[in-house]
């Protein structure tokens, strides 16, 4: 202590021009004279040495304001004794009730707020031994959350079925939500995760009723209001719902019955409330968007056979701009038999196993009798490296849920263990292809176009789907799928093409070259991409060609080295957090890094405790899903152009050749380079 005061008279003399060392005992120092440089004016009156009453009063105070940090701000204001602060009345001193009380009460600013405070030259309450070290506190509390614009009150966990009606009580009379309000993000977070605890068709009845019963008289659980306000709010419920969902209704069938019921009703009161012009116009024009024909007369449309990433190869589709797949599109697939021969089929992206058995039977002629024998046919996917795994006839959506090289083959129980991958598969012929021929740039800027694509396919409801599986299933997740799939193909896609290079000095430059296109992807704010990149460098086969490595120039090395320290999973990957955060739409995020996250928050807390919504937990999980719409926000701008050179690089980067089999990538690993480490 003795040595503190003696810094501190030290600092306020030189600060004050007016500070002279007085020395006292260990126990009660008596601060200096100092001269006080108060913010703004007026002017304050300079401060003079204070007493020892004084100090020992400090001592109780700060006692007190320990107190009053725990309890409220009333029993502080209540127990803590009179004392006496220095002449002049300067808050930044710190003697005095005034100051002890306000350090603790909720009115009064914040430690960090007080702390701030405090005039230049000034002696700090922490200065005093014994003094109030409470309210200047190295860690302060954080200060609470701002209060709503609209003063709604804040969401309670609730049973599954009265937690619709908790928002809708939250909506605001006149429909309009200021920045901030928690009506609207309430609103937002249940029309994201309802499906973890509550069936659509359920939800939508809910809303149903509702309306009804606005129509009807106001519910007892309601406050009293007019009709107009309760059918606004269960309207403005309805238009959230069919903006977040959009073309997924075209998979629902049942609650597309009850959206269509609902809609002729809000469509009969148009006409007594005038008022809800705006919000029916709105209603009809999204239900057109999302082809909720009312009139069941009408026939579907006919739709065009999609194609998947590796079917046929057709340079014609693979040039298409990508479009969002859903469970009722129709593809093309080839199923092959143990001998390679196959058959095409034609169906849908969300048949189940069964529904593709019975297409091969009717395209083999497969006789009734043969199949209500012990050798029907089984669907089985082999992979390249001869893995085998027999699909259960319930199972749908398979086609998405394939690997880059693994094929269906239809066979009987008897020749299953005779499947061996197709020998296309495992032909391995080195030569120049066309990542030789291109320059980095051009590949770098297709990459990202292309997964712009399959990134802006991707519905938002699709990551909740996938981690949470909820009752739509599987079916509503190809698009996600396809995009990881594709993921896993960049990352073999390096592998291979370095693999298959046999000279040292073209190996080393494509290394080189490999290296740039992860920093123009990193450029270009695909992370995707350049995750990918990063990742298949590190392969074990690719990580083990000493010679290849020796080869790079240093720039590279130190330039992948920094790849390799963003890209550390270590801290839960908090160096790419941190960049990715800098970042401003639009953007393509690591896609599995996201999904980790809402598996970390599925498996880390329940959905319903003690029969009540966790609201919290829904809260997380939208919050998630409303970063990823930011980062498609804005539409991404890239020049590209469209000669014939180009059209053959965008084909090249769409139809990637890969090896997925690690046993054969460390085989070619071990051919060039021997005795590499």
């Amino acid at each position: 202590p003795r040595r503190s005061a003696r810094g501190r008279g030290r600092a306020g003399a030189g600060r004050g021009g007016a500070g002279r060392r007085r020395r006292g005992p260990p126990s009660s120092p008596e601060p200096e004279r100092e001269r006080s440089r108060p913010p703004a004016p007026p002017r304050a009156a300079p401060h003079r040495p204070w007493p020892r009453e004084a100090l020992r009063g400090h001592e109780a105070a700060g006692e007190v304001a320990e107190e009053a940090r725990r309890a409220p701000a009333r029993t502080a204001a209540r127990t803590a004794p009179p004392q006496r602060g220095p002449p002049g009345g300067a808050p930044g001193a710190g003697g005095g009730r005034r100051a002890a009380v306000g350090a603790a009460s909720p009115r009064g600013p914040p430690p960090a707020a007080a702390a701030a405070a405090i005039p230049v030259g000034a002696v700090p309450v922490g200065a005093v031994p014994g003094g109030d070290r409470a309210a200047l506190s190295p860690e302060p509390p954080p200060p609470p959350p701002p209060r709503c614009c609209c003063r709604c009150p804040p969401a309670a966990p609730a049973p599954p079925e009265r937690l619709l009606s908790a928002v809708l009580e939250r909506l605001p009379a006149g429909g309009g939500h200021g920045r901030g309000c928690r009506a609207d993000s309430l609103l937002d977070d249940i029309v994201l995760t309802h499906s973890l605890f509550l069936p659509t068709e359920l939800f939508l009845q809910q809303l149903h009723q509702h309306f009804v019963l606005a129509g009807d008289g106001p519910p007892q659980r309601w406050e009293e209001g007019s009709g107009l306000r309760r059918k606004r709010a269960v309207l403005a419920v309805l238009l959230h719902f069919l903006e977040t969902y959009k073309g997924l209704l075209q998979e629902e069938e049942s609650a597309g019955k009850v959206i269509k019921e609902l809609y002729l009703l809000i469509m009969k009161d148009a006409s007594l409330y005038h008022e809800l012009e705006d919000e029916i116009l709105k209603l009809h024009q999204l239900v057109e968007t999302v082809e909720l024909k009312v009139p069941d007369e009408a026939p579907p449309p006919s739709k065009q056979v999609k194609p998947l990433f590796r079917h046929f190869r057709r340079i014609d589709a693979c040039l298409q701009t990508r479009v969002a797949f859903r469970g009722s599109d129709e593809i093309f697939c080839r199923v092959y038999m143990p001998d390679h021969s196959y058959v095409t089929i034609r169906s849908r992206l969300s048949a189940s196993v069964q529904d593709i058995l019975a297409s091969v039977t009717e395209k083999l002629q497969y006789s009734e009798e043969q199949s209500a024998r012990d050798d029907a046919l089984i669907l089985v996917t082999v992979a390249s490296s001869g893995e085998k795994a027999v699909l259960q006839p319930s199972e749908e959506c398979v086609f998405t849920t394939l690997g880059i090289n693994s094929h269906l083959f239809a066979c009987t129980r008897d020749t299953f263990e005779s499947l061996v991958p197709l020998p296309e598969e495992i032909q391995v012929v080195p030569g120049d292809s066309e990542i030789h021929r291109v320059e980095p740039e051009d590949i770098a800027n297709h990459l990202t176009a292309f997964h712009w694509e399959l990134f802006r396919c991707i519905h938002e409801l699709e990551f909740v789907d996938y981690v949470f599986h909820g009752e739509r299933g599987r079916r509503e997740t190809a698009n996600l799928e396809l995009l990881l799939q594709r993921c896993s193909e960049v990352q073999h896609w390096v592998g291979t093409e370095l693999l298959l290079c046999e000279s040292l000095g073209r190996r080393a430059h494509l290394l080189k070259k490999l290296i740039k296109i992860a920093a123009i992807c990193k450029q270009n704010q695909d992370m995707l991409s350049f995750y990918a990149i990063v990742i298949g460098l590190n392969n074990a086969a690719i990580s083990r060609l000493r010679l290849t490595w020796e080869k790079l120039p240093g720039k590279f090395k130190n330039l992948f080295r920094k790849f390799e320290n963003l890209t550390d999973p270590c801290r839960n990957h908090k160096t790419y957090r941190e960049v990715l955060a800098k970042m401003k739409p639009p953007l393509i995020p690591f896609i599995p890094l996201i999904l980790k996250d809402l598996t970390f928050l599925h498996e880390g807390s329940k959905t319903l405790l003690d029969g009540l919504v966790n609201v919290e937990k829904l809260h997380c999980i939208a919050e998630k899903v409303r970063t990823i719409r930011k980062y498609r926000s804005r539409p991404l701008c890239l020049e590209l152009e469209p000669s014939p050179s180009q059209l053959q690089t965008k084909a090249y980067v769409r139809q990637l050749q890969v090896i997925d089999n690690q046993n054969l990538l460390f085989e070619l690993s071990y051919k060039l380079e021997p005795g590499g480490q």
